[in-house]
């Protein structure tokens, strides 16, 4: 337990005293970050992306409700929750906050239970979102990264790429007659084809900027960001040459081995290309390599 990475809040008051009173409360639970204005607390939130934030709503220059409004508006914090800490204890004060999107209130003078409790359920609730997030994006059968989290890399990766017009490439991989391997092995057999195949690609890729995913069936995608069309063939060859190397166990003891075909397509993309044509010509130069006899890598033209 102890190397487990502790969530991080992020504590906004322009009183010494409260800072130093919150950090006692939650200094052994968390990773803390303070700030004593809503400039700064918003130079932090952006640098640090806590998990949450406390924000005072009376402070000079610049109030809470001013600093969660700016938050919510900037797309490196508008999903982290806020919970406001302040001396006001109108209906209309909370009103405003929770009209503003804040998740909850503490009020002063602080309960030390009453924080501790506070900030777990948002805490709670916050890792559990993220689990769920990370599941939506991972292919349970294989672990990699599935269909929906590849689009989401991809739409990152194609807008660095114009902005700093670099080429990006993109292999799209499918087993030879994996449909014969099930129908002959059964799907048990077809799974764990899948998953050392997975495997295989993964431990092909050399940066950790390389990208893999599951596309769907016995289909593949890698994404190489900053790669040329001959980088991105060698890539494909190896990866293709890696599985080709491979022999799989059976059920009944017997040894087989799979191949993949491999469409590649490269691309320096500009403010008018379209991702779609960009993946249709890798599936176009995959369909290609599977006419022209499987186990092979074709680059689109």
């Amino acid at each position: 337990m102890e190397n487990e990475q502790k969530n991080s809040v992020l504590i906004v008051d322009d009183e010494m005293s409260d800072l130093i009173v919150l950090t006692r409360i939650l200094g052994s639970d968390y990773t803390l970050y303070t700030a004593k204005n809503g400039a700064n607390a918003i130079e932090k939130a952006i640098e640090f992306r806590p998990d949450l934030i406390l924000l005072d709503i009376v402070m000079p220059e610049m109030d809470g409700y001013e600093v969660l409004a700016v938050l919510k508006k900037t797309e490196e914090t508008r999903k982290i929750p806020i919970v406001f800490i302040t001396g006001l204890s109108s209906s209309e004060d909370e009103e405003k906050g929770l009209a503003l999107d804040a998740a909850d209130y503490i009020s002063k003078p602080f309960s030390a239970k009453i924080v501790k409790l506070r900030v777990r359920n948002q805490i709670q609730i916050i890792n559990q979102l993220r689990t769920i997030e990370h599941l939506s994006m991972i292919d349970q059968l294989t672990g990699l990264p599935n269909r929906r989290s590849f689009d989401e890399r991809l739409g990152v990766e194609w807008k660095q790429a114009i902005r700093e017009e670099y080429p990006i490439s993109i292999l799209i991989i499918d087993i030879d007659k994996f449909k014969d391997y099930n129908d002959n092995y059964g799907h048990m057999q077809g799974d764990a084809v899948l998953r050392k195949i997975s495997k295989t690609i993964l431990q092909s890729l050399k940066r950790p900027a390389d990208f893999a995913a599951r596309w769907g069936g016995e289909e593949f995608v890698v994404l190489l960001q900053n790669t040329p069309l001959e980088g991105a063939t060698e890539v494909a060859e190896q990866i293709r040459l890696n599985i080709e190397k491979e022999t799989l166990p059976c059920a009944d003891g017997s040894l087989t081995k799979m191949t993949v075909s491999i469409g590649v397509n490269t691309l320096i993309p500009g403010q008018n290309s379209s991702v779609d044509t960009f993946f249709t010509n890798a599936d176009k130069a995959l369909y290609a390599a599977k006419e022209m006899g499987r186990n092979r890598v074709q680059a689109a033209n």
